[in-house]
């Protein structure tokens, strides 16, 4: 599959699948839960006030 094969995929089919992977984390958060996120105890800015969301942490 080549990168332009790639934006006939839908955003939701590329999620599903990355969440299937190893050496990734995903995180839910609940509708209307509030959520901060940091590295190494410096706010990270992100423009999304509450869920719900989808939140991937990929170390591959």
């Amino acid at each position: 599959m080549n990168n332009q094969d790639l934006f006939k995929v839908s955003t939701a089919d590329l999620v599903n699948e990355l969440a299937k992977r190893e050496a990734v984390q995903e995180i839910q958060v609940d509708p209307y839960q509030s959520f901060n996120v940091s590295v190494n105890d410096k706010p990270v800015k992100c423009n999304i006030n509450g869920g719900p969301a989808r939140l991937f942490v990929v170390w591959d």
